[in-house]
């Protein structure tokens, strides 16, 4: 590279732009209803990475290149429970950038080899909250960029670039009355409220959140310092302390959703679309179920986020010995749902 400090990331922007116009875009699957509202689930699985971690893990990139954290060489450093190590290794390699995963738990092969595969190193640490501090301390050991997903990627997910939003307005012929998505870094949700309020659509956006979260009590309450203390177990999404891409002013509705009508519904969501959905994806689609049977949804659109799709998914929610130990028992919830889908009344247990 020449010594214009401006050479390299202007290219590794561009490199960016190339990647995310190559793309199409993710598709809009039907979930069945035998009721005058359609529920669209948005398949971010069909995102090169699997997830919508992707879009997030390009903004993340982008704004830190962008704001001068990330120049040529940098090692970048995340702290994640997995998920968006993937998307962010894979980008750190387009960009041909050092990347380091820290990761909760003891050191566990088969989640380190994927990304291993991608040139990433993986750090496994424990106790699981300690990741953060040590992802900082190895960032500012190496002068590194700790990318810090939690504080950044709400802000850095833009609804004029990377995320969803416009791809969504382009798909549908009519804004849809609600958009539900779920909550971790707040990223997705902050991008379709921000997108509604920009270009007055009347969408209403809802956040999904699972048990344990802070989310859902935070919003209530207004409190932005509450805290659970207790992890999600919905992966991906539901935070035990209120993030910084926590914006409660973008929200129109926060649903809690009961783990186990999660696990009901990430079953019926893979039986509609035959993909191997993750949790949130089943929150999101309770969330947006609970919508629908309200009588002003008589003839509107709503839009769920389908989160990711994984084989890994087969051994939790779609796993019966997996609910079992967990202490969730989906099949109320499931009968619920199948009865409401037939064209009968919403009524959780």
């Amino acid at each position: 590279m020449d010594d214009d400090p401006t050479a390299w990331p202007a290219a590794a922007l561009r490199r960016l732009d190339a990647e995310r116009a190559a793309l199409e875009p993710t598709p809009l699957r039907a979930f069945p209803l035998a009721h005058d509202v359609a529920v669209l689930l948005k398949d971010e699985s069909a995102l090169p990475t699997g997830s919508l971690k992707h879009r997030a893990a390009r903004a993340l990139f982008r704004h830190a290149i962008a704001s001068g954290r990330i120049t040529e060489g940098t090692p970048v450093v995340e702290a994640t429970g997995g998920g968006a190590a993937l998307a962010q290794a894979t980008f750190a390699r387009l960009l041909g950038l050092p990347y380091t995963a820290v990761l909760p738990g003891a050191p566990d092969p088969r989640r380190a080899a994927p990304l291993e595969a991608l040139g990433a190193e993986v750090r496994f640490v424990t106790p699981p909250l300690a990741i953060y501090a040590t992802a900082r301390e190895l960032a500012a050991a190496t002068g590194g960029c700790f990318l810090d997903q939690y504080a950044h990627a709400a802000h850095a997910l833009d609804h004029r670039g990377d995320d969803p939003a416009i791809e969504l307005a382009a798909q549908l012929p009519a804004p849809p009355a609600w958009i539900v998505a779920g909550a971790g870094t707040g990223a997705t949700a902050a991008a379709f409220g921000r997108h509604a309020r920009t270009y007055g659509t009347g969408t209403r956006l809802a956040v999904a959140d699972p048990e344990n979260s802070a989310c859902f009590p935070a919003w209530v309450t207004g409190d932005l310092g509450y805290a659970t203390g207790m992890p999600s177990r919905i992966e991906g999404i539901g935070r035990p302390r209120v993030e910084p891409g926590f914006l409660p002013g973008l929200y129109d509705l926060v649903v809690p959703v009961p783990d186990a009508a999660s696990v009901a519904a990430a079953r019926a969501a893979r039986a509609a679309t035959g993909l191997p959905v993750g949790g949130s994806t089943g929150t999101c689609l309770w969330a947006a179920l609970h919508l629908a049977a309200r009588p002003a949804a008589t003839g509107t659109t709503i839009v769920a986020v389908l989160g990711d799709a994984a084989d890994r998914h087969l051994r939790t929610v779609h796993d019966d010995a997996w609910a079992a130990a967990k202490g969730l028992d989906p099949a109320p919830y499931a009968a619920a749902l199948d009865r409401f889908a037939a064209g009968g009344p919403f009524t959780p247990p």
